[in-house]
């Protein structure tokens, strides 16, 4: 195992073997290549209902839906984003999004928890979907096409079901700003 650097990185996307669209050569860093943030942003009302994760309507009441060429993200405020480049791994390379290190001292994070993708994410190439909070204490705009994360690779053993093939891969062709389809999962209530 070992995450791909600059070279790596350009000889995988000029091969096919990782697919980044759309592909700008002045993203890749040394060790990873920024993704930009896209115009597309969801998040829950502020209603007080209860959202259960396993029952599909309390997890899609209150969802707002817009297209914005920036966002005010308020302290405290949790909003889904998404990458504007879609990605398609191969079965030999994981993805791993970090923050950038700029935005994070504003006290903005992109990822709460889903940093990790699985080898073989998504067949059709699909957006990342971001899970933005700000832990600061001032408001923060932030604005379409900016440099919002980075993706490390990792190249690994190749994997015998990639996620692309696995059962209910359910974010597999995810649209932009997903919400969560937990409710989707063997044993689900709903």
């Amino acid at each position: 195992m070992s995450i791909l650097v600059d070279h790596e990185i350009r000889e995988a996307v000029s091969q096919g073997k990782l697919i980044l669209e759309p592909y700008c050569q002045s993203l890749i860093q040394p060790n990873s290549y920024d993704v930009r943030l896209s115009d597309r942003f969801s998040w829950h009302d502020g209603g007080a209902e209860i959202i259960d994760p396993y029952d599909s309507q309390s997890v899609l009441q209150g969802l707002i839906h817009v297209v914005e060429e920036s966002i005010v993200v308020k302290p405290g405020q949790f909003v889904l984003g998404a990458t504007l480049e879609r990605v398609c791994l191969p079965r030999d390379i994981v993805g791993q999004l970090t923050g950038k290190s700029s935005l994070a001292r504003l006290g903005v994070m992109v990822h709460v928890t889903a940093g990790f993708i699985d080898a073989g994410f998504s067949h059709p190439p699909a957006q990342i979907t971001l899970e933005i909070v700000n832990v600061g204490n001032r408001p923060v705009r932030l604005h379409a096409g900016m440099a919002i994360a980075q993706m490390v690779f990792t190249r690994t053993a190749e994997c015998a079901i990639a996620y692309n093939e696995k059962p209910g891969a359910k974010y597999n062709g995810q649209p932009a700003a997903a919400h969560s389809r937990y409710y989707l999962n063997s044993g689900a209530a709903s």
